[in-house]
């Protein structure tokens, strides 16, 4: 690492201080659907008030804390029995803090650079909405063997009590990953998108020029939990939705409204940048890689998608042998039958770490029977679908 990212580490938090956290937020491995998560750093400033840290309880904890020194971080991600060197898809602190604070920065170039030495290939997504400089660039382009991509977050939400800092600061910051992109690729992670806050014509153009200093665009809605809303009530901020939701809200109108803006016809000779709706999807396209999620079972997710990346996607895509999903699958805890349709893997008994273990293991989606994606929500919420219950898959 640059000797210029040398300064005082941050204060590891004492043991007992630990055991006064939830649960979840003190263990530092999370697997989600974009990959597994790790954040042995927590606390944030920016006050974004729809932070998912209000339903880890932590959200007035405003000065960033390590659970852990950075080499103890990285030992245990890969000794993690979900994590395969070379395949497993990593996040680095996503849900806790923001990785480009100038406290946090340096330990995350030391977790990167630990994993980069260990010659490990496995994509690493880092998702900021704070300030990226040319030297930051120099420094992320100096991993040889990571597959990096920065998701740069921008709402462009001028409310400053719902999102305090400047959308601008993440403009900018696009623009220098862009132009300074040399072994990492960067994206427009353009979120959450919320009806009567941020789509009116003038933010749907922004972002439409946005895409062009990006190598994709992912678009997605709002994580609205209770707790969101209790904080939400609390503060005097206008409701978004009427109920909350496990899975994110995305409104049909809204996303109609998104892609008319882009004019996304799957051709990369459309003059906007390339757009998705999940992240995994825009991160592959970065990369010029299929993927690694197996979207392209849920075929209507992939109607805006280039021809180019279509191509990738089915040639890669494959159906797993029943026999051998089962076997895993019940290995994993797994109960009931298990089904291999030409959409996704249906279990039962197994929640989201070790089905996302099978997804990324198979490149195929993995999903509850009990709790079905259905047919062009693409896994969202049914607030704001035509019917609460949705449409059944063909």
């Amino acid at each position: 690492m640059s000797e210029p990212y040398q300064q005082r580490p941050l204060p590891i938090l004492a043991r007992e201080e630990i055991g006064e956290l939830k649960p979840a937020l003190a263990d530092v491995i999370e697997y989600r659907k974009s990959g597994l998560s790790l954040n042995w750093i927590i606390g944030c400033p920016l006050d974004c008030g729809y932070c998912i840290r209000h339903t880890f309880g932590n959200f007035e904890m405003k000065i960033p804390r390590r659970l852990m020194s950075d080499e103890e971080a990285v030992t245990t991600l890969v000794e993690h029995p979900y994590f395969r060197p070379h395949t497993t898809p990593l996040q680095l602190l996503n849900r806790a803090t923001d990785p480009m604070l100038p406290a946090v920065k340096p330990h995350l170039f030391t977790v990167l650079r630990h994993l980069d030495a260990r010659g490990l290939t496995n994509h690493v997504l880092v998702i900021t909405r704070w300030r990226v400089d040319a030297e930051d660039c120099a420094v992320l382009n100096s991993f040889e063997n990571l597959r990096l991509t920065v998701l740069v977050t921008h709402s462009g939400i001028d409310h400053e009590a719902i999102e305090p800092v400047d959308s601008q600061i993440a403009a900018q910051s696009l623009h220098t990953l862009y132009e300074h992109a040399e072994r990492y690729r960067t994206i427009l992670y353009w979120r959450p998108i919320v009806p009567g806050l941020n789509d009116s014509d003038a933010h749907l153009v922004r972002a439409r020029e946005l895409s062009r200093h990006a190598h994709a665009t992912v678009f997605t809605g709002l994580f609205y939990r209770q707790e969101i809303a209790d904080y939400y009530q609390a503060h005097g901020l206008p409701m978004p939705y009427e109920d909350t939701a496990r899975r994110k809200i995305l409104p049909e109108v809204a996303e109609q409204r998104v892609l008319n803006a882009f004019r996304t016809v799957g051709d990369v000779s459309e003059p906007w940048g390339a757009l998705f709706r999940k992240t995994s999807c825009g991160v592959a396209y970065a990369h010029g890689e299929a993927d690694y999620n197996g979207h392209f079972g849920v075929r209507e997710l992939c109607d805006i998608c280039p021809e180019k990346q279509l191509a990738l996607c089915q040639a890669a895509w494959i159906k797993p042998d029943l026999a051998d999903v089962t076997e895993s699958a019940r290995a994993l805890g797994a109960t009931g039958p298990v089904e291999i349709s030409d959409r996704a893997i249906v279990v039962e008994g197994l929640d989201e770490p070790p089905r996302y273990y099978l997804q990324h293991g198979y490149g195929y989606q993995c999903h509850d029977r009990e709790k079905p994606h259905h047919y062009r929500q693409h896994g969202r919420a049914p607030i704001g679908w035509p019917t609460q219950n949705g449409t059944p898959a063909p």
